[in-house]
């Protein structure tokens, strides 16, 4: 059969019975060297031998000693296999080190969920939820400051100022959504629904927050205090999966406008709550809040509206 050498190849792969193997002649070797070389193309890995029986058996059989020239390639052989598997290993570990920084900046990126379902290339479906609870902040101020600043420096307090949030939120069952500048928005009961808990988890991520920054120091303006505004809404909302190059998880409706009315209308180191979310709240019966009144807000008319003061952490949770 006159086959070029990548035809042999591909019969090889093929694996079809009956198997494309070489053909030996019984009359010029011992049976023993015919079944070990039929051993070594054998279908089967776990039927192969390694290369210390091959040595082994080949010495036996080579009536020259080890510095026969057989005895050499075959260590070459040895050899180089040897290195082969070492690079494999060595290239397989550095795949899954690269996978692992990957899915870390995919899970940054997105919720775990969503992300999970992105890599099993799945169509993340955009989902309506009945009642969420949403964070909007920015600071007070932040325009006239950024003048006075330089771009280093304004890059430098946004950094060191949402690194230390960041590390706060991880404490509660929230989502961070994305950050606007000085702006900071933080949603709570998607993807995965937690009952009327978002408002709780909220509030007391909203405290830390707020306790978090009386104490913050501003590299470049260490004497001024940074004003923190807060606003919270509870609503339905609708959430999806948006973009293909920078895919972002976006909310959308009134929900998400009305908490940053809440957020614009509110005080510097105040956190101003919604009706809706103070009766949330309320059920909880720990938590501190006052009456602000009646507020006027761009689209929404009067809203009646509240400042969440504190909790009571010696009042049992419902």
């Amino acid at each position: 059969m006159d086959l070029s050498p990548k035809e042999i190849v591909q019969k090889v792969r093929n694996g079809q019975k009956p198997y494309f193997r070489p053909t030996t002649d019984i009359n010029c070797h011992s049976e023993e060297l015919g079944n070990f070389m039929e051993r070594c193309w054998a279908e089967d890995i776990a039927e192969r031998p390694d290369f210390s029986q091959i040595k082994s058996l080949i010495t036996r059989f080579n009536k020259e000693g080890s510095s026969s020239i057989l005895d050499n390639l075959l260590s070459r052989m040895e050899q180089y296999a040897n290195n082969l598997e070492k690079l494999v290993e060595e290239r397989t570990q550095a795949y899954l080190e690269e996978k692992r920084k990957a899915e870390n900046l995919l899970y940054q990126i997105l919720p775990h969920s969503v992300a999970e379902q992105l890599k099993w290339g799945e169509t993340v479906q955009a989902e309506a939820f009945d009642s969420v609870t949403i964070y909007f902040s920015d600071i007070v101020g932040f325009t006239s400051m950024s003048a006075e600043s330089t771009p280093l420096q304004v890059v430098t307090l946004l950094n060191d100022l949402y690194t230390c949030f960041d590390a706060i939120i991880d404490n509660f069952d929230v989502y961070k959504v994305e950050t606007i500048g000085d702006a900071y928005m933080v949603v709570s009961g998607l993807p995965v629904r937690n009952g009327k808990l978002h408002a709780r988890e909220t509030a007391r991520m909203s405290l830390a927050l707020l306790e978090a920054v009386k104490s913050f120091k501003i590299r470049h303006r260490p004497n001024d205090q940074l004003k923190l505004r807060i606003g919270i809404h509870t609503g339905p909302v609708c959430a999806g999966v948006v973009g293909l190059k920078m895919p972002r998880y976006c909310l959308f409706g009134d929900t998400v406008n009305t908490a940053s009315r809440m957020e614009s209308t509110g005080e510097a180191l105040k956190i101003h709550v919604s009706s809706t979310t103070k009766n949330v709240l309320d059920e909880f019966g720990n938590f501190e809040l006052e009456l602000r009144g009646d507020v006027e807000m761009k689209g929404k008319g009067k809203l009646r509206t509240y400042w969440l003061l504190g909790e009571q952490m010696d009042v049992p949770d419902i």
